[in-house]
């Protein structure tokens, strides 16, 4: 029987830390009676939440990897994926956002769009994902989903719009009005299983009326019927309402926002419904494949499960059983025992187990349909691979992945360990593309790279536990930069003679600094005075001049080299020759163009109680830090401010001390800015000494 793909909804839930996510998923998880008791996220019970199934998770009450699991409501399937809220997860995010139909990004009353809501709101928008907002935590003492709805608009110019009210706040909540229905809803029972509708309370009905007006003049853009029925002044049907609402969100011009804490299981049951109403099913939104045999040509996937397969490996895991590949399938139906082949590498694959996952637990099943995730076993591939059936050759774009910030050198402590090592690093690079590990040829040393202190302190923790790999942690290292300022020309010869045929090869040009690319080359030959097969070589030859720079020998960025001039030999030049030529010049035009270093800058956001608000100011300027902006909520404080990554070590244990444990901070990547000469004086003499020792 062909699945009806309209009752099928593919969901994210995304949020700041801390806002609740796994929360919200485990209620989720139990009224749609997938799970039949529930567990809190620092489960006093020793149980913790289903979804975070790592030990490391369930210690630090955070979620580290994204879960995926599926559920029924209301004769519709859900697949859902819990994302981790901490910015050094991001690539977890990232990659569940891009094979996600559908998000609900969830927001605390108390804290309402945190920084990290900021970054989950601009990756749904890059992946042009529908959403609906979730104020949880509207138990809380401060809770106000007013101003929140306030702050969507403000922060986030969302067209942000209340579908819903409370009745009570704080400690007094009790339930929420549905303005649409316009009926007051209660959760009755230990668990707030038992719905109960009644009126309106009396006290709230104007507030009610009102916003209900407000509510209709937002959604009736959307509907010319509804605007009519609203100039007409008759009565409106709930559906022709629900109807506006499901195209405003799907046009990503309208956000509906409810109102519950999940905690209190208040309000969930209607959030599912919301997703149901207003989320799209996999036919609702366009999906774009490449074909590759056609010159990467756009083509849209169709989603229907009699055309050849199509699917994209968004997620690869190491479980007990060997490698869990999770995929999203977009057309066609992925059947135990066939055969497909992985797009990137031209290889045949055998689907033997074929499993629907709930967080670590699994469920063997036949088939998968269009519009499903589902997992596979013992496939080699990598994140981000497209499988097709024999006879398309089609590519999934892929998703964004971030460049890492920070570095480790970690080595270990004996032989077993290494060999240890060497298997946990294999894993986790295949499973994170934003973790990279390399050997530092010069020092010998293992070095490993991430998006931020947690980032890493996770994996290398993860190595001691998963794999018994004992390793010692070197200082951390920024990832600088060098780049340069101004244009500067090359003339280089590069001459070899050792009898028989030598090396001849001369280039000239310039250089010159180009803003927002890494890398530029622009070919000004004419008259042939480079022959054209090696104009490559010449591209290969500054490309690996970029590698390691003269003044720290970091990677170069933000450089466009121009060839304009130069001579061959008929018998001596050669792709090596003019490769060596190219290098030299590079060198040449590089020390002539006022190199300077360049510095990872964060963007971080510190919260904390008002009265610690001069200290923190004082912290966060003597670590060099430009303050952007403050603003108070209540009696808290919100400073955001922009840091140079190597001033941010140790800097939560600093703010600790400063303000008695009562003030958090999260951190992203911001830009590169040149360092200032002092400190720049300071690598380069570093850099200097390590090269005489090593």
């Amino acid at each position: 029987m062909k699945k009806d793909l309209s009752k099928v909804r593919n969901i994210g839930i995304s949020a700041h830390i801390d806002s609740g996510k796994t929360t919200l998923t485990e209620r989720v998880l139990f009224y749609t009676q997938r799970i039949h008791a529930i567990h809190e996220v620092r489960g006093k019970d020793g149980v913790g939440a289903t979804m975070d199934s790592m030990e490391l998770e369930k210690e630090r009450g955070i979620t580290i990897q994204s879960a995926a699991t599926y559920c029924s409501w209301k004769d519709h399937d859900i697949n859902i994926i819990d994302t981790p809220g901490h910015v050094d997860f991001t690539i977890e995010v990232e990659r569940a956002l891009r094979v996600l139909d559908g998000a609900v990004l969830i927001l605390c009353s108390v804290g309402g769009v945190q920084s990290q809501s900021i970054t989950v709101n601009r990756q749904m928008t890059r992946y042009k994902v529908p959403r609906i907002a979730f104020i949880n935590k509207c138990d809380r003492t401060g809770a106000n989903p007013f101003r929140v709805t306030g702050q969507l608009r403000d922060k986030l110019a969302l067209n942000a719009i209340m579908l819903q009210l409370p009745i009570g706040l704080e400690i007094d909540m009790e339930g929420v009005i549905d303005l649409v229905t316009m009926k007051a809803v209660y959760f009755d029972g230990d668990q707030g299983e038992d719905i109960r509708i009644e009126e309106i309370p009396a006290n709230l009905k104007d507030e009610a009326e009102e916003k209900r007006e407000e509510l209709l003049d937002a959604v009736s853009m959307f509907s010319d019927d509804l605007m009519e029925a609203m100039l007409e002044e008759e009565a409106i049907p709930e559906e022709m309402i629900h109807d506006a609402v499901r195209k405003g969100t799907l046009s990503l011009e309208l956000t509906p926002v409810l109102i519950g804490s999940a905690y209190k299981n208040k309000g969930v049951q209607l959030l599912l419904d919301a997703v149901n109403g207003y989320l799209p099913c996999p036919t609702d939104v366009e999906n774009i494949a490449l074909d590759l045999n056609n010159d990467e040509k756009e083509i849209a996937v169709s989603n229907d499960a009699d055309d050849k397969m199509v699917s994209l490996a968004f997620k690869l895991e190491d479980g007990r059983y060997g490698q869990l590949t999770y995929i999203r399938t977009y057309q066609g139906t992925v059947r135990k025992g066939d055969t497909m082949i992985n797009s990137r590498t031209g290889k045949k694959v055998k689907i033997g187990r074929l499993v629907r996952m709930h967080a670590d637990e699994m469920e063997e099943i036949e088939s998968a349909g269009s519009g499903d995730i589902i997992a596979l076993f013992g496939i080699d591939c990598a994140s981000g691979d497209t499988f097709c059936n024999d006879g398309l050759n089609w590519s999934m774009s892929s998703m964004h992945v971030p460049a890492p910030v920070i570095s480790l050198a970690i080595n270990p402590v004996d032989n077993k360990a290494m060999v240890n090592m060497s298997k946990a690093l294999n894993r986790f690079t295949k499973e994170d593309p934003t973790f990279k590990t390399y050997v530092d040829h010069e020092t010998n040393e293992t070095i490993i790279s991430g998006m931020g202190e947690l980032h890493l302190e996770v994996y290398i923790e993860r190595m001691k536990r998963e794999y018994q790999a004992e390793v010692e942690v070197g200082a951390p290292q920024v990832a600088y930069r060098e780049t340069i300022l101004q244009k500067a020309a090359f003339d280089y010869t590069h001459k070899k003679q050792t009898g028989g045929s030598g090396q001849f090869g001369r280039v000239a040009g310039y250089l010159e600094p180009i803003e927002d690319i890494d890398y530029e080359f622009v070919d000004n030959i004419v008259g042939g005075v480079i022959p054209r097969e090696f104009i490559s070589s010449c591209d290969k030859g500054f490309k690996k001049s970029l590698a390691k720079g003269t003044l720290t020998g970091s990677p170069i960025t933000g450089i466009r080299a121009v060839i304009s001039d130069g001579s061959f030999h008929a018998v001596d030049s050669s792709d090596i020759a003019f490769q060596m030529a190219s290098v030299g010049g590079f060198k040449q035009g590089y020390a002539k163009a006022n190199p300077v270093i360049m510095e990872p800058i964060m963007k971080v956001e510190v919260e904390g109680p008002s009265e610690f608000q001069g200290a923190v100011m004082g912290s966060l300027n003597q670590r060099r830090g430009v303050i952007i902006g403050t603003f108070e909520e209540g009696n808290y404080t919100v400073i955001e401010a922009e840091l140079p990554l190597s001033e941010m070590f140790g800097y939560s244990t600093t703010l600790r001390s400063l303000t008695q444990g009562k003030a958090e901070f999260t951190m992203e990547f911001s830009s590169y800015k040149q360092v200032p000469k002092s400190i720049s004086e300071d690598l380069i003499k570093a850099f200097e000494e390590q090269k005489k020792d090593s």
